[in-house]
């Protein structure tokens, strides 16, 4: 029961971090780069040429990330208006989020005539709350747009998708459009405040955030996905190592319990384990044999475990057992990630313990003396 514990709570954790690890890193940069004291980054052309010459990096595209208030049917949110440009639809947008409808459109709104109303890929938390479906008109009033001219105020755009990420950060919050939209919001230039970066391997970021810094020279400010998201995963990480402790307890007890029996099987058997030594075993001989018995119990236990653990992660992940709400943990389901090497691990410590467990009945029994044992007898 120990190794089955302990294998169900490594394979929780690893499916909360993965989980909240993937979420993350479909739907934002791996690398953002900002222009230091300055609200947008300027002959940004140059800049993505120098960051795509970087070795490992997949891709750079402009974006904008601007707070505003969203005011539909059903009421009013905050709202992320992410702005993208139309050559960044492939590399930008997690196509495989969407729900109903289509970013197609989004990326066509540089083309329309300056009457339409932009279209924009909403998040269906969001979506809900203000009571929006596909097609509907609704208004933005973005944050930065206080103090500016009147016709910067309240802007109309017309929902052409709904998306679902499943982190509900995203899907209660971000809307889509594109950047000459999001630019028009403001002064009607075409300038974008960040550099969005996708690397080949996100858990490289480092080697490549410095890199990039190298070829951009000072002025510039790089935030990696992992120090953007560091409160987060150092949470995640505390929680998982309190987890396992608490867990490994249950593994310390049965230790303990095969210590106390064996101890209990010494005293019981005094008087077989004298007939053997006064028939020619060694002290050696004796206690290899208790070493055997809490070896095989530790190995039975083990597999037993790892049998049991596995089949309860199978059954989590099958029946979807562990549901949270959405709003407080991000995700709606996390799964159950059994790895290999951490399964052979709690295995072997355990099979470990349980062979350690036998060394003080196993020394007890050897030094018994057979002469007094058979008199006492």
């Amino acid at each position: 029961m120990g190794v089955a514990a302990l294998i169900v709570a490594f394979a929780l954790s690893n499916g909360f971090r993965d989980e909240m690890r993937d979420k993350i890193l479909e739907g934002t940069a791996h690398l953002s780069v900002l222009r230091a004291n300055a609200p947008a980054i300027e002959n940004d052309e140059t800049v993505l040429t120098r960051i795509r010459k970087v070795d490992g990096v997949v891709s750079a595209f402009e974006t904008t990330y601007d707070g505003a208030l969203a005011s539909g049917p059903s009421g009013s949110a905050y709202a992320v208006l992410r702005g993208l440009a139309h050559d960044s639809e492939k590399t930008a947008v997690p196509q495989q989020w969407i729900r109903v409808g289509s970013f197609a459109p989004l990326f066509e709104a540089y083309q329309t005539p300056d009457n339409q109303i932009p279209s924009v890929v909403i998040g269906d938390e969001l979506a809900a709350r203000l009571g929006l479906r596909l097609n509907d008109v609704f208004e933005v009033i973005p944050a930065n747009a206080v103090g500016l001219r009147p016709t910067a105020a309240a802007r109309r755009l017309r929902v052409c998708g709904i998306f679902r990420s499943g982190l509900f950060e995203y899907d209660s919050t971000w809307i889509y459009l594109s950047l000459d939209s999001a630019a028009a919001f403001l002064s009607g230039d075409h300038v974008a405040s960040v550099i969005s970066v996708q690397v080949k391997d996100p858990d490289q970021v480092k080697q490549i955030s410095d890199e990039v810094r190298k070829n951009l020279g000072a002025g510039y400010t790089i935030v990696d996905w992992q120090q953007a998201n560091q409160p987060l995963f150092a949470a995640l990480a505390l929680e998982r190592r309190m987890g396992l402790f608490i867990i490994g307890l249950i593994i310390a007890i049965a230790v303990t319990n095969i210590t106390t029996m064996l101890i209990l099987v010494v005293v019981e058997r005094r008087r077989d384990i004298a007939i053997l030594s006064a028939l020619g075993a060694t002290r050696s001989g004796v206690m290899l044999l208790f070493v055997i018995e809490g070896a095989a119990i530790g190995a039975i236990g083990a597999i037993a475990g790892v049998g049991l653990g596995l089949f309860a992660c199978f059954l989590g992940n099958h029946y979807r057992l562990v549901s949270l709400p959405a709003d407080v943990y991000s995700i709606s389901n996390v799964p159950f990630n059994a790895h290999l090497t951490e399964v052979l691990l709690a295995a072997l410590i355990a099979f470990g313990l349980s062979v350690a467990a036998t060394i003080y009945p196993a020394r007890a029994a050897a030094q018994m003396r057979p002469v007094e044992t058979l008199r006492d007898a």
